[in-house]
């Protein structure tokens, strides 16, 4: 028998009796340091880098806090030429022949990037296929496909005009550009876009890389919102839209 001057009193726990914390199996702050974990585990799988390149097409402009992107900041002169001497880029071609009165380029007026002069492109590309690759200095499928078109390009010489356009998208300081193409090390002609003029003119979306063919009359003959794996695709593209055979 048990001595009753062994039993709790009234109201006192019964030390035999493992104690439970009141509020379930865990006190409310385990519950929350462990709901801190998972969200932070989430958070850092959602940011984590993904491996290979991307050679999805890029919508619109990348995110970025409000006010003054750094890649539309004021030019600085010194800079700009250090970048443009880097670069090495050739000047914008111009073909020498006449203008159509419906080509869609008639009386656009640009930066070329290479030099910084005003280039016509409508009178500049007149009477020649005209092959305009669309693409943004932040954009990492326009980098893996830039090199495919200056390879199409020394392939097609003068029988077919190859232009980089730098969208607006990508910024208006020249500097970012060039700095990209000396990086990856093409030397293509290229115009810069600052206010949409060309894109719009060509009928270019807002998606990154893209490509435009135009006929020898300065019309459009095909919109291509894509991305191009070798400099091959690119001649049977212009082959199909524009008629012109190129091996490459």
């Amino acid at each position: 028998m048990t001595d009753a001057d062994d039993r709790p009193a009234d109201g006192e726990p019964d030390p035999t009796t493992p104690a439970v914390p009141q509020g379930g199996r865990f006190p409310p702050a385990a519950r929350w340091t462990l709901v801190f974990i998972v969200v932070m585990i989430a958070f850092i799988v959602a940011i984590w880098p993904r491996g290979g390149d991307d050679t999805t097409p890029m919508t619109g402009a990348p995110p970025s806090v409000s006010g003054q992107r750094p890649f539309d900041a004021p030019e600085d002169p010194e800079r700009v030429a250090k970048a443009r001497a880097d670069a090495a880029l050739p000047d914008c071609p111009v073909t020498g022949l006449p203008e159509s009165p419906e080509s869609v380029l008639k009386g656009i007026v640009e930066p070329c990037l290479g030099t910084g002069a005003p280039y016509d492109l409508g009178t500049a590309t007149a009477g020649r296929p005209l092959v305009v690759n669309v693409w943004a200095q932040w954009c990492a499928p326009c980098k893996t496909e830039l090199p495919y078109f200056e390879e199409f390009a020394a392939a097609a010489g003068d029988r077919v005009t190859v232009l980089a356009l730098h969208a607006k998208e990508g910024g208006t300081n020249p500097f970012f550009p060039l700095t990209l193409l000396t990086e990856i090390g093409v030397q293509l002609p290229a115009v810069l876009d600052p206010d949409g003029r060309v894109a719009a003119a060509i009928q270019a979306p807002r998606v990154f890389p893209s490509t435009v063919f135009l006929r020898p009359d300065g019309t459009v003959a095909k919109v291509y919102p894509g991305v191009f794996d070798s400099p091959q695709e690119i001649a049977e593209k212009v082959d199909e839209y524009l008629g012109v055979k190129v091996a490459v």
